[in-house]
Order: structure tokens, then C-alpha cells, then sequence
């Protein structure tokens, strides 16, 4: 459900307002054709029920729903806002984007943390602090890590089984567990060996050498999956996109990673490094890529399959100055000119 209207300071325009609950939008999404804006909550509520636009009844479904453009978010986040806690005595008026972060730390929030001072030392909500049991309170943490203790217990007889199996497996293969060179005589695809992350996490707790093994395992991996893409080259570098949304991100990209056969343990690094937050100094801030534009052409880039977007990763970028990349490497995702 959106703001209400009355909360806010000066007029405020129609395009920002819900049409379901006629409050300011609030985490909005956008109909994908006709572009009419909802709080995500009523939108999706509406069209559980039915799959059309409130609006122009244009059907529609959940899954096409997508983020509203950076402008209207930008206006939704100059808006000037009172407080939550206005009922209960805050005469704060602030940004609508800082909302959250007064909230937290608001004196008049009845859920503002604060700390037991009867003697227990606990952080509990203000409007909790008349019913608070000291006594209660511990026990029911005691129990709590008393029952963590037992899991952590019963993790670590698994992993010990994990890692007497593993060591069998490596007798059966001749292979001794302090040996790293044998690593490349292990085949990717042999069924013998559950290359999961359990077993990954086996490999590492075991000893040093195990763990320098599964590292080198990990990264032929990448090196494997590097060569199994097809060489691409950009066109238009200024068609790149340093902001992607999570739907581009999540629904898209991430998805056809995956599929393409990358390994697990990168998939949500490259993700996360597809957005200009995680960029290395020489393309962290439009400046410095414009400065650096030259340089790209000596990025090695592959193709995300069927995707504007490319894979730029450090084991086929060991040439590139360290102020360009980053590990594992990069997602840059563009608008257009991927060949």
C-alpha cells in the first residue's frame, strides 16, 4: 500500500500516485506496455485476482511487471515526508528517500531497540520494555544456542564422514592427499568424483593441500567454462549499461549464465559485478570510463549467449591493468553493439 497523500509537504503530482490505493507510490512497478505505475503490494494483490491493468485493462500478468524508469524514482525520492512516529510526538519532515534510515534511529519509533537495563543486557523494542521478562528472556536464549551448539555438533560429524569418504576415494585413485600436481588428470566429467559444494567444502577442511587442491579445481573450472564461449567484440562501448536493474540482472542475465554452464561458485560474484557499485577504479564513476575508453579494446570479452552482454574475466585478462579489473571478472551488460 502506498503513502498517504496528507503525509507529505506542497502538491503532489497525479503520475506519482497509485491508482489502486490512491497513495503515493511505494516500491513501485511498471505495466510493461501501457506504463502505468502501482505500489508493488496492490498491484500484485489486484492481480492475483485479475490479470489485467487497473487502468486501461490491457491484460497483464505478475511476471511481466517491471521497475519503474530512475526519473519517476528520482521524483518519489525528492518528495518531502513526516515521520511514522508523527502520533507519537516526532515533528520530523525529511526526504522520502532517507525515510527508512530515520526510522531506525527515530526517538519517538515505539520499535526502536533499546537496551534491558533490569540487568539482562538484551536489545529489545521500546514497547516491549513494560512486559519484559529478564529471567524469560535468557533461558529462551540459552536454549537457542544450546540448540545452535547440537547443529554445529551434528555439521561436523557429517563433515567428518565427508572427508573419510573423499580420502577413500583418492586411495582408490592412487591419488595421495598430499599431492596437488595430480589435480590435472582429474576429468571434469568423471562420474567418481561429486564435484558439489559439499564436497568442495570436504576438500578444504581436510589440509592445506586439500584446499590449494579444490582452489586449483575451482578456477580450471572458470578456465573450462572461458573457453566454452564465443569470443565477442563491442562495437559501441558507450551503450554500456552500469546501472542494470534486478530484473536485467536476476531474470535475464543471471538466468542465462547459468544455463550456459557457468560455475556455481562465480554465478552471484559476476552478478554482483555487473553493476557499476562493484566496478574497479577505472570504470567506477562515468569520468574515469571516459578516460579509460581507449583501453577497452584490449579487454578479452565473451558472450553472454543470445545477450547484449559480455563476460570479461581476470584468467583471460591477466594482461589488463589491475585498476581495470576485478575477480572473478566482470558482466558488462549494453543497450546494443555486441558482435
Amino acid at each position: 500500500m502506498g503513502f498517504e497523500v496528507t503525509r507529505f509537504q506542497g502538491e503532489v503530482d497525479e503520475e506519482l500516485v497509485c491508482p489502486i490505493c490512491s497513495g503515493v507510490l511505494e516500491d513501485p512497478l511498471q505495466a510493461p506496455v501501457c506504463e502505468h505505475a502501482f505500489c508493488r503490494a496492490c498491484i500484485q494483490e489486484w492481480l492475483s485476482r485479475q490479470p489485467t491493468c487497473p487502468v486501461d485493462r490491457q491484460a497483464i500478468t505478475s511476471a511481466q511487471l517491471r521497475p519503474v524508469p530512475r526519473i519517476l524514482r528520482n521524483l518519489l525520492a525528492r518528495l518531502c515526508i513526516s515521520c511514522d512516529n508523527a502520533v507519537y510526538g516526532c515533528s520530523s519532515i525529511m526526504k522520502l528517500d532517507t525515510l527508512g534510515s530515520h526510522l531506525e534511529e527515530c526517538e519517538h519509533n515505539p520499535k526502536r531497540p533499546v537496551p534491558c537495563e533490569q540487568g539482562c543486557g538484551l536489545i529489545i523494542p521500546k514497547d516491549e520494555l513494560r512486559d519484559h521478562n529478564c529471567v524469560r528472556e535468557l533461558r529462551a536464549l540459552v536454549h537457542s544456542q544450546q540448540q545452535k551448539l547440537a547443529d554445529f555438533q551434528q555439521e561436523m560429524v557429517e563433515q567428518r564422514f565427508q572427508i573419510s569418504e573423499q580420502k577413500r576415494e583418492l586411495q582408490l585413485l592412487k591419488l595421495p592427499a598430499e599431492s596437488v600436481a595430480p589435480l590435472t588428470l582429474w576429468p571434469r566429467t568423471d562420474s567418481r568424483l561429486p564435484w558439489d559444494k559439499d564436497f568442495m567444502r570436504a576438500m578444504r577442511i581436510s589440509n592445506p593441500a586439500m584446499r590449494a587442491i579444490a582452489d586449483q579445481m575451482e578456477r580450471d573450472e572458470v578456465v573450462r567454462w572461458s573457453n566454452s564461449l564465443t569470443r565477442a567484440r563491442v562495437t559501441r562501448w558507450g551503450g554500456m549499461i552500469s546501472t542494470p536493474d534486478e530484473v536485467l540482472q536476476q531474470a535475464m542475465i543471471k538466468r542465462t549464465l547459468s544455463e550456459s554452464g557457468c560455475p556455481p561458485h562465480i554465478v552471484d560474484d559476476l552478478m554482483e559485478n555487473a553493476h557499476e557499485r562493484r566496478w574497479p577504479p577505472g570504470l567506477c564513476s562515468l569520468e574515469t570510463r571516459q578516460n579509460n575508453r581507449r583501453q577497452y579494446e584490449n579487454y578479452v570479452c565473451k558472450r553472454v549467449p543470445g545477450k547484449q552482454a559480455v563476460v570479461v574475466l581476470q584468467c583471460d585478462n591477466g594482461h589488463m591493468n589491475e585498476e581495470l579489473m576485478v575477480e572473478p571478472g566482470l558482466v558488462m551488460i549494453f543497450a546494443h553493439g555486441i558482435e
